[in-house]
């Protein structure tokens, strides 16, 4: 008697089905409608993860006596087993390892599709022809002499015209190489099914993500008002044995550090509108400014990004605490192809790319990231993370994204170096890319902002060991870019709203 798999026990089929319409419902949200929260996708996923090896675990264990049922069961127990990672590297905050496990996952289970479609059509192929030679008048030997002349099998006479794929005889595989051009067509055919199937699953249907901006208004002023002063902070001192058995590094006795100290309380809500409170009119109660980082193909988007307090992180908090406007609690991570996803005034004000090696854009990429600059009146804030060659990348990235448009030094007097911070020169970690930062402009708006000198780093927790002076102007400037972004946002929705 052949033993059944444990998922299709009468006492393990409501566990079974129980389990895979949560996940079910799981898969669908986190692909498309992102509207469950994160803690329901994880425990969707893990529980289909765990019913999914009791799977492998009996598919394993049937290997020898019944390998294709056992090998049709782990296929199948593969697709769970792969998204709970996914979806658990994303929790964790992992976007490098997502981003992997997401590609070469695919790739995989392209793979395993296609050794399925391979093992079918063979089967098929086979019983066809064995269903042939069992049916088939015996030949004569002069007939079977002037079907091998012609090139036709001798079971099936070149009169008989087959038109089922699945039968090598079919005669659209020609006369010669029939099998080779049915394992051709198949391998093309589930090719092109499965690159429509992942364009549909990835770009098509699903609800449309939007970005909010916080309510509030306020005026554009620049240099929000700050003072510097030294406190002398004295140190105990230590009386160390030197003979003693152990290493201790001696404190200076004084040291002088910098505390950055606002002469008032802000007097007026950082923001840009009518409203009131820190925000931009055309915002929304529950709209906070957030810190998205683009990923792409070709270099390391997620430089420092796994980190436990990413830089990104980190300047996102700072935006807050400096401007008092509402912040997102984490900063994210978006494909650059998702940048469709978000409709006309309701995408995000900027997005950040940084990276030190290649950059790989595809023409659908550069198309779509055109419309989201153009279109939606995105901004890219773009970082040298450490690299002349990343420099020139970049440059060639946006000669193909902007054929139009000329870079130009951003000088220390434009607007966006001097609100809401006073920007008393260009800080910067190291200059991979020169010691100018370089805009792009589109009817006078900046729509990219280029810093040469690994900006990030600064912001990281501990700021790549430049001065204070440096890492606190990194800061500042980095608030004056995302308040840029988020205050021309709010004026063009205002335009927008008026006509």
């Amino acid at each position: 008697m052949i033993p059944l798999p444990p998922f299709v026990t009468k006492a393990a089929r409501p566990v079974t089905l129980t389990a895979s319409l949560l996940w079910g419902a799981c898969l669908v949200d986190w692909m498309w409608v992102q509207r469950l929260p994160t803690w329901v996708i994880l425990i969707g996923c893990t529980q289909a993860a765990v019913v999914a090896a009791s799977w492998l675990a009996w598919a394993y264990h049937q290997r020898r006596t019944q390998t294709a049922i056992a090998a049709g069961v782990a296929s199948l127990a593969y697709v769970p087993v792969w998204h709970f990672w996914v979806v658990a590297s994303d929790t964790l905050g992992l976007p490098g390892l997502r981003a992997n496990l997401a590609w070469w996952g695919t790739l995989t289970f392209y793979c395993l599709g296609l050794l399925w479609v391979i093992w079918g059509v063979e089967r098929a192929s086979h019983f066809y022809e064995r269903r042939r030679r069992l049916t088939a008048a015996p030949l004569s030997v002069d007939q079977m002499v002037a079907a091998a002349s012609s090139g036709t099998s001798a079971a099936a006479p070149a009169m008989v015209r087959v038109h089922n794929p699945l039968d090598p005889e079919a005669w659209f595989y020609g006369r010669k190489s029939k099998k080779l051009n049915q394992s051709l067509t198949a391998f093309s055919a589930y090719s092109f099914v499965f690159l429509i199937a992942f364009y549909v699953a990835t770009n098509v249907g699903g609800c449309e993500e939007i970005y909010e901006l916080p309510a509030g208004g306020g005026q554009a002023k620049a240099s929000v008002a700050q003072t510097v002063r030294l406190e002398k902070v004295i140190k105990k001192k230590f009386v160390v044995n030197p003979f003693a058995a152990i290493s201790f590094k001696v404190p200076p006795i004084d040291e002088v550090k910098l505390q950055i100290e606002e002469a008032t309380a802000h007097q007026y809500a950082v923001g840009y509108g009518a409203g009131t409170g820190a925000g931009f009119s055309g915002g929304t109660k529950s709209g906070k400014v957030r810190f998205i980082r683009l990923e792409y193909q070709g270099g390391d988007w997620d430089q420092e990004f796994a980190t436990v307090a990413s830089p990104d992180q980190l300047m996102l908090m700072e935006y807050g605490l400096r401007t008092k406007q509402k912040v997102n609690d984490q900063a994210e991570t978006r494909p650059v192809a998702q940048l469709k996803n978000f409709p006309i005034e309701k995408s995000p004000p900027f997005v950040y790319m940084t990276g030190q090696r290649n950059i790989q854009f595809s023409p659908a990429e550069i198309k779509i990231l055109r419309e989201y600059l153009l279109d939606k009146h995105g901004m890219l804030f773009a970082d040298n993370g450490g690299s002349g060659h990343w420099h020139g990348q970049f440059f060639g990235l946006m000669k193909q994204v902007l054929p139009n448009v000329q870079p130009t030094v951003v000088p220390l007097d434009d607007v966006i170096h001097r609100t809401p911070f006073q920007i008393p020169f260009l800080p910067y970690v190291a200059p991979h890319g020169g010691k100018d930062a370089y805009g792009w402009r589109v009817d006078g708006r900046l729509v990219c902002y280029y810093h040469p000198g690994d900006i990030g780093d600064a912001w990281s927790d501990d700021h790549s060991g430049v001065p204070r002076e440096v890492w606190e102007a990194c800061y500042q400037l980095g608030a004056n870019v995302i308040f840029y972004a988020h205050a021309e946002y709010a004026k063009w929705l205002e335009a927008r709203l008026q006509k």
